[in-house]
């Protein structure tokens, strides 16, 4: 399964699902993560975490731990 932790700076993907615990799961739904929304990568830190997301017109960072949970279409 493809995760927003495998894409590269550039790349877009798809929102399949999101396979957190409740309360991650929760947070990141707050945030506009939702099933269909459409993220681009912008770019990763320097050390490579965290790695900033655009979805829905706002830029988002997140840890790679919670980007491996947002599972990907395709």
């Amino acid at each position: 399964m493809r995760t927003l932790k495998d894409l590269k700076p550039g790349e877009k993907g798809t929102v399949r699902r999101i396979a957190a615990d409740p309360a991650l799961r929760r947070r990141l739904i707050e945030m506009g993560i939702t099933q269909g929304s459409e993220l681009t990568v912008r770019k990763y830190a320097p050390l490579g975490d965290p790695i900033e997301v655009s979805v829905r017109g706002c830029e988002l960072a997140f840890r790679l731990n919670e980007a491996e949970k947002i599972q990907l279409v395709g």
